[in-house]
């Protein structure tokens, strides 16, 4: 998969670093406490492909935070992708900012910053142009943490489960007191035979 024509037209100037992140991740990721298992043999559809379907979405430059980041997805791919991009790592975990830290040296990131603590602890410390995260929490939940990291106007622009909409009524209260505009849910695609990605945006008032 990682090495076909299809993925590595994808992800372009890229592809390299992408897929030496790849590699490391599945000879450490497990053994880390990065991923399960069973996550081993389906790396590039499950995780680098579904995170890469949140970049064209995102923003040409400014800042981007990745809320709850762990292994790195889908941050350091982001980062990779779109090298203007200034991203955000923030991670409550020691053994996983470790890992990012290492991961952000090995493959010389400088559009990266690696943020050790809960998303609550940098909201005032900065303003994103856009927020994503990937299976971090409810939408309720996520809102809170994620929308006060925006500035006016930036997004809120995360990966999914495909019942999202379902979680949509009970956000939102949370979406209101921002004064955030409709939820969006669009579908992520990346190469062809691979499933798309379901993808929520809301931008901040």
């Amino acid at each position: 998969m990682g090495s076909s024509p299809e993925v590595r037209a994808y992800f372009g100037e890229a592809y390299d670093k992408v897929a030496g992140f790849t590699a490391l991740l599945r000879e450490q990721g497990e053994l880390r406490g990065l991923i399960g298992p069973r996550e081993v043999d389906r790396l590039w559809e499950r995780h680098i492909l579904n995170s890469a379907a949140v970049v064209p979405y995102l923003p040409q430059g400014g800042v981007v935070a990745d809320v709850g980041s762990g292994a790195g997805l889908p941050g350091v791919v982001v980062a990779m992708m779109r090298p203007a991009v200034e991203v955000y790592l923030i991670e409550p975990m020691e053994r996983r900012t470790t890992w990012l830290q290492e991961v952000v040296d090995r493959f010389e990131l400088a559009n990266v910053q690696v943020k050790r603590g809960r998303a609550e602890e940098y909201h005032d410390a900065f303003e994103a142009d856009a927020v994503t995260s990937r299976a971090v929490a409810n939408l309720t939940k996520l809102a809170r943490m994620s929308m006060p990291l925006l500035r006016h106007g930036g997004e809120m622009v995360v990966l999914k489960g495909r019942n999202v909409a379902q979680e949509v009524p009970g956000a939102r209260k949370v979406l209101r007191s921002f004064k955030a505009s409709e939820p969006e849910i669009l579908a992520g695609t990346t190469v062809p035979g691979v499933e798309a990605t379901t993808i929520l945006r809301v931008r901040r008032g």
